[in-house]
């Protein structure tokens, strides 16, 4: 625990100095909900999402999903590994209909993942997750061609040209010499 918090030293609270290998943190990392605007169908229709942390050096990315009942993504390859953690509704991969996510419920995707995520159309509410992928997927159309790449750079592109359109202030945790990053 730190009683100080300036870049030439930190130390404990009785005022011993950490030792070199402890991170100079100025300040917390953190953002909250309430100045994040919900960016709308930013991933297509009934996908949103609120970006938490956009780290673009790491390609690392942490948002909080909110989709429709009845939406989909293309079959997407993972890159790296992705660990979903749903609060609220139900989505499954058409791969895996007999292993629905739901409240509660945690994944994990190595990377090399190959799925395709929806949401049930009977769904009575939204679905939430908190979703945090390392690496990029890789979006195939249904004829098996390639459609995109979704990563952390064109997230990054995404919710700041959404959140221009909507009129709205974006804040999230960035990447590199990490700090909060307000548009």
């Amino acid at each position: 625990m730190t009683a100080t918090a300036s870049p030439e030293m930190v130390t404990t609270r009785a005022g011993v100095p950490l030792p070199v290998v402890a991170l100079p943190q100025g300040e917390l990392l953190t953002v909250s909900l309430a100045d994040i605007p919900l960016l709308k169908n930013a991933l297509g229709p009934g996908l949103s999402f609120h970006p938490l942390r956009l780290d673009t050096e790491r390609s690392e990315y942490v948002i909080l999903a909110r989709m429709a009942p009845g939406v989909g993504l293309q079959i997407h390859y993972h890159t790296g590994p992705a660990q979903v953690y749903t609060l609220a509704g139900r989505w499954m991969y058409v791969e895996y209909p007999d292993q629905p996510q739901t409240a509660g419920s945690y994944l994990y995707e190595p990377g090399g993942s190959v799925h395709t995520f929806m949401t049930p159309a009977d769904n009575t509410e939204d679905t939430v997750a908190l979703i945090w992928v390392s690496g990029a997927n890789v979006n195939f159309n249904e004829d098996g061609t390639f459609h995109s790449v979704l990563d952390t750079v064109s997230l990054q592109y995404l919710a700041e040209a959404v959140s221009a359109a909507q009129g709205t202030s974006l804040s999230y945790i960035g990447g590199g010499a990490a700090g909060v990053v307000k548009s």
